[in-house]
């Protein structure tokens, strides 16, 4: 699929004549699939929402948007994303776990998905290329899982004293984890910083983890990307009683 193809996908529906319009017997339809859950999703929805009106498309008044929560539930995830496409819907937005974009590829070659993610998508074999990506699918990379090395040596910078750190990751998110389980080590070592990982995939294992740490604190805490731990930022903050390294620090790549 071309990038101006993609875009103006939905932008072909402004220019439809309004008696081609009424004839239609439904809204254009936006398929919006997540794993988290819509309250912790509320500023993002208020953003995806305004950047819909900025490009003439307002929900419920000249388009539809079906959303789809798996509450954190990686396993709903595939029959979500077919559930979408039964529906018929014209474009699919797929956030929060790189789970949830295989199962939207493996659902549909039709439709097409925009996808975020934060790990490299030639190299999972989501697209062909960055420049071209073919297929039904585009989207966004925020290169997060790629850069783990320089976010522990940023974190080593704004606590220079610090020795151990605490790497939170979220098996249920299978790619970034491993990602971050393979790269975080040498790169904690080359830089003389010890390493100890935390697996949690629900609030309930985060504080689990907090209660480990309590009885012997570390210097400082890495949350690796995902889409439940973006979630539960307050959560983090205020069981860590600080600032963790954040993800968001570097400029996304749209391709």
């Amino acid at each position: 699929m071309k990038r101006r193809e993609f875009i103006t996908l939905l932008g072909g529906a402004a220019a439809w004549p309004l008696a081609a319009r009424a004839q239609q017997p439904s809204l254009p339809a936006v398929g919006f699939l997540d794993v988290r859950s819509p309250e912790a999703m509320g500023g993002r929805l208020r953003g995806f929402r305004q950047g819909l009106g900025e490009t003439g498309y307002v929900e419920g008044d000249n388009a539809t948007i079906i959303y789809r929560w798996a509450e954190n539930k990686i396993d709903r995830v595939p029959e979500l994303t077919v559930d979408l496409v039964r529906r018929q819907v014209a474009v699919m937005l797929v956030t929060g776990n790189t789970a949830a974009v295989f199962a939207a590829k493996a659902a549909t070659a039709a439709i097409p998905i925009l996808f975020i993610t934060g790990e490299d998508p030639v190299r999972l074999g989501l697209v062909t290329s960055l420049a071209r990506p073919g297929g039904n699918l585009t989207g966004i990379n925020f290169f997060n899982t790629e850069l783990v090395a320089k976010q522990l040596a940023l974190l080593h910078e704004l606590v220079p004293r610090a020795s151990r750190v605490a790497v939170f990751v979220n098996p249920a998110n299978v790619t970034a984890t491993e990602s971050t389980e393979r790269d975080a080590p040498p790169a904690a070592r080359a830089i003389g910083l010890q390493i100890q990982f935390f697996r949690a995939s629900t609030s309930r294992e985060i504080d689990a983890g907090f209660a480990t740490l309590a009885r012997e604190p570390p210097d400082a805490l890495f949350v690796g990307n995902d889409g439940f731990f973006n979630s539960r930022r307050v959560q983090f903050v205020q069981q860590g009683g600080a600032p963790s390294a954040a993800c968001d620090l570097f400029r996304p790549r749209i391709f």
